[in-house]
């Protein structure tokens, strides 16, 4: 059986919505089924799934899912959005980009990319709603701007990509950081000139932010000191070698529960059990998808993909330039029909050694990577991203997706700059 076979069935099981999982299942033990003298047998498969999984790196997966769904109860984001609006809500465009500047906050507590679309969006779009914005544009820039949940560290695809590639995932976090903020640049920018051009009811905004100027700088800093801190203390135990990502992931999780349940005490004793139930089921599917792409990316090895998948690739494309451009329409495209972690886990083995072969490093090619499936979260058919903020707004998706375009355009202008100008990625890690 070949690959293109393979990817041919695997397309086919995506078109007729079976679950992932199961599609990665089958495709790992179909080779062996076809052809018994394949060497990944289903005791084989059995072992790589269960391996695969079995690994410390992992594990800081579902300690920060937990810890952004203790957040998101306990009312986090808005700390957040309030601070912000403190300062910049008055100027034009000055709420909209308090949205964008939370998600960047957010996203470096819950490393995930609905996530923070959900916590963020949930808490400001009534919110700018009620201030005379369009209710499409607020729920299409919480949308694009929760991607960067998934960029800003910690980050739960950069723990994966850094598990099948063998990158640091410290520097994986460390590289994330600029290209972050570029991209929150890009989506202000546009932010900025929707709002020129469109205009803002300026009566509603300067009542709003009188009411929040009236609580005075240290309020409104002492209610958001201990959300601020988050990052602070996530980031830097990991940077300063106190703790590895996974530890970090954990350390994360008490202080979640602390400042919800005794500061802020917005979480009750009773709602735990509940929080603890929602993170296993955000996580279980996850972790079935994670073994089965394990498996799959295994039997890949054994028929030789990602050296069938090179040659072809370079013996079309021949410079670094054509052959990053190729490879950022394909993860493109791959981030609009199918979730992060199994395009990571598949698609990681065979990339990898392409751009190293050109000179890139794995770490920058790990944000560029992400960046590009990142921009699959608000980008149909499965832009996850965007079927959260249509669930939040009731909006139906294909309105948001036309009023999240422009959005777009500057966040692949961004992930041009990033893919090449690699200082951007690389600085902080040197």
């Amino acid at each position: 059986m070949s690959v293109g076979i393979l990817f041919l069935i695997f397309a086919i099981g995506m078109a007729a919505a079976i679950p992932i999982s199961a599609v990665l299942g089958i495709l790992a033990v179909l080779p062996n089924a076809v052809n018994p003298s394949f060497p990944a047998n289903a005791q084989l498969i059995i072992r790589s799934m269960l391996g695969g999984v079995d690994s410390f790196p992992i594990l800081a997966v579902p300690m920060f899912i937990l810890s952004g769904i203790i957040m998101a109860r306990g009312g986090v984001s808005k700390k957040l959005f309030n601070v912000f609006s403190y300062f910049i809500g008055n100027k034009t465009a000055g709420m909209p980009i308090a949205v964008i500047v939370t998600c960047l906050f957010y996203g470096a507590i819950s490393g995930s990319g609905p996530a923070t679309t959900a916590a963020v969006g949930s808490m400001t779009i009534p919110i700018l709603v009620s201030l005379g914005y369009d209710k499409v544009f607020v729920t299409a820039l919480v949308a694009v701007a929760g991607g960067l949940g998934v960029i800003i560290p910690p980050s739960i695809p950069f723990i994966l990509y850094g598990m099948t590639s063998g990158a640091s995932v410290g520097k994986l976090f460390l590289a994330g950081v600029l290209p972050g903020l570029l991209i929150g640049g890009c989506l202000m920018a546009y932010a900025y000139y929707y709002c020129r051009t469109k205009g803002e009811d300026k009566e509603k905004l300067n009542e709003h932010y009188q009411a929040i100027r009236s609580q005075g700088f240290m309020k409104v800093f002492k209610d958001s000191f201990w959300a601020l801190l988050t990052p602070v203390i996530i980031l830097g135990s990991i940077y300063s070698g106190i703790a590895s990502p996974t530890e970090a992931a954990t350390i994360s999780v008490f202080y979640s529960l602390i400042i919800s349940l005794f500061i802020y005490k917005s979480l009750k004793f009773k709602e735990i059990i509940p929080v603890f139930k929602e993170s296993i089921r955000t996580f279980t599917p996850i972790m079935f998808i994670l073994a089965a792409a394990i498996a799959f990316a295994r039997v890949l090895t054994f028929m030789q993909a990602p050296q069938q998948v090179a040659a072809a690739i370079t013996s079309v494309f021949t410079t670094k330039f054509s052959i990053l451009m190729v490879i950022n329409v394909l993860l493109l495209f791959v981030g609009m029909v199918m979730d992060t972690s199994p395009a990571i886990l598949i698609l990681t083995p065979i990339l990898v050694p392409i751009v190293q072969a050109v000179g890139v490093d794995p770490v920058h090619f790990g944000i560029i990577m992400v960046v590009n499936l990142a921009i699959g979260f608000v980008t149909p058919p499965v832009g996850i991203n965007l079927f959260v903020g249509s669930s939040l707004t009731g909006i139906p998706v294909v309105e948001i997706s036309k009023k999240a375009a422009p959005f777009i355009v500057a966040f692949i202008i961004a992930l041009l700059v990033i893919t090449f100008v690699p200082e951007i990625s690389l600085l902080l890690t040197r």
